[in-house]
């Protein structure tokens, strides 16, 4: 399984916007991508507007196909500007 670990940095001002965008970005992904098997959204209690992604995929190119998909693309256009910072990371899960 593939985890896919994102650490976001999210304009405050925007912030209240962006929140349903992601968890709509989420939801979507996991009821419409078979390769995905897990998607959380979390928050930093002392800085709301760091936001951390946990993603668990099947593969590297389940991790592709989710980056293809029109509900990605459609919050990627509207979250890209309210992005202020972002570290992707893709780490190789091996238990369980």
């Amino acid at each position: 399984m593939l985890v896919v670990h994102v650490e976001l940095g999210i304009d405050p001002a925007q912030l209240d916007q962006f929140l349903p965008l992601m968890q709509d970005n989420a939801r979507d992904s996991l009821a419409l991508e078979p390769g995905c098997h897990q998607f959380d959204v979390t928050q930093d209690p002392r800085n709301p507007a760091s936001i951390m992604l946990y993603e668990l995929y099947d593969d590297a190119a389940a991790f592709d196909a989710h980056k293809a998909m029109p509900h990605y693309l459609a919050f990627i256009a509207a979250a890209d500007s309210m992005i202020i910072s972002k570290t992707v990371r893709q780490w190789q899960r091996i238990y369980p």
